[in-house]
């Protein structure tokens, strides 16, 4: 009871200051969840160190302390469980903070934790002997503790190179590709370090993990090697900068934009608003249309053709490169140029021939408008587009039944 006091008058105090200051959001959501998680949090997490300071204090004056003991541990299970909630926001994690933190909490608070682990302990398989002869045990509880250490730390270290990354975007002094690559060696290097720490927590030797690297190659070149093909593919096409976030690339005739390059694909937004996952190890592979790779000047063709009544022909070339430097996005450095490309059956064939340095902007809009204007100002000239006319010729024919001969029977 005497801890209630001090929660309820700082617990408010401890809101307001991390809502002072925090008041501006980071790029990373998990951080801006765990300061409100904090602040919504703020009466308990007072409460729970009332509560610590009152054990501690009982404690010095050899004071028994069960009852602050059992409320610090459904204390702290209730704050997990609402932490886990407001920053995760995964139903199912909710339910695994749930499960396991409120057992544990009620076990703790009536003081039967101990023994439990103990059986726990108990539980063990022999796996053998270690080099000094002494025997190696795997109990549950190595099990539950083990597979504790590497969800935290895995959750950890994801966490950490969202931080980074966010933090590498900011700087402007960088190029795509270049954060691109640090993003992929934080990506293995942070959970590679993570799997390392977890085993040196549960004592186990890595030097054992040689007994299984005859069996890890031949998995990685039987059931792995379009991920590992994927992975080494995207780090060739940072280290080259074919690709980078941000090019405008087309593959398989699908045009679009990079978002991003993970370590197993390439997210490319299309212009209708669809977003592709596209592996790696295709680019390297199939080949792909970058157009803005080294130069965002990019040349498209317009044909059209015209009926052979027209006499001037130089007026109709002149004509076309005169609507094409109308349009907005056309540039007038290239110049356009109209060649005359053949006589054809129906039409004289022209190809109007242009250029522009936003092709991230579309392609066939431009072209759409650089159509539509030829055909306005043919019309204006009273010059006709000719499209193909044939005639059909239907003979006659005697449609009379044929006489049918009488039956000679």
């Amino acid at each position: 009871m005497a801890a209630v006091v001090p929660a309820a008058l700082f617990g408010r105090s401890l809101a307001r200051f991390m809502d002072r200051r925090f008041n501006n959001p980071t790029n990373v959501d998990v951080i801006n969840r765990l300061v409100e998680a904090v602040e919504i949090l703020a009466v308990p997490i007072v409460l729970y160190v009332a509560l610590l300071l009152t054990k501690i204090a009982l404690g010095s004056v050899d004071h028994s302390t069960l009852w602050v003991s059992g409320a610090m541990a459904l204390m702290s299970a209730w704050i997990m469980v609402r932490m886990v909630t407001l920053v995760i926001r995964s139903r199912f994690w909710s339910r695994v903070a749930f499960y396991v933190a409120w057992p544990v909490a009620a076990l703790d608070a009536f003081g039967a934790l101990a023994p439990v682990v103990e059986q726990m302990q108990a539980l063990a398989i022999p796996l053998g002997t270690n080099d000094s002869g002494e025997p190696i045990n795997i109990s549950l509880f190595d099990v539950v503790r083990t597979l504790i250490y590497f969800l935290v730390l895995f959750w950890g270290a994801n966490l950490l190179s969202r931080i980074l990354q966010a933090q590498i975007d900011q700087i402007e002094e960088l190029s795509p590709s270049f954060k691109a690559l640090i993003g992929k060696v934080l990506s293995v290097l942070l959970p590679t370090i993570a799997i390392l720490i977890a085993f040196q927590i549960v004592g186990f030797n890595i030097t054992a993990l040689a007994v299984f690297s005859g069996a890890l190659g031949l998995g990685v070149g039987l059931g792995l090697q379009n991920i590992v093909a994927n992975f080494l593919a995207g780090f060739t096409l940072i280290a080259d900068k074919s690709i980078k976030p941000g090019d405008t690339i087309e593959i398989d005739g699908t045009m679009g934009w990079v978002i991003s390059l993970q370590a197993r694909y390439v997210a490319l937004r299309t212009r209708d608003g669809t977003e592709l996952l596209i592996p790696n190890d295709r680019f390297m592979g199939e080949g792909v249309i970058n157009w803005s790779r080294t130069d965002q000047v990019v040349r498209q063709h317009a044909p059209f053709g015209v009926s052979y009544k027209t006499r001037d022909l130089r007026a109709v070339q002149a004509l076309a490169v005169e609507t094409a430097l109308s349009v907005d996005r056309v540039t007038a450095d290239p110049e356009p140029s109209c060649n005359l490309m053949e006589f054809g059956d129906s039409s004289v064939n022209f190809d109007l021939r242009y250029w522009i340095s936003d092709p991230q902007n579309g392609l066939a809009n431009v072209k759409s408008e650089v159509l539509l204007g030829i055909w306005e100002r043919l019309a204006e000239q009273g010059i006709e587009i000719p499209f193909p006319q044939r005639d059909l010729h239907v003979r006659s024919w005697d449609v009379s039944p044929p006489a049918i001969e009488p039956d000679r029977q």
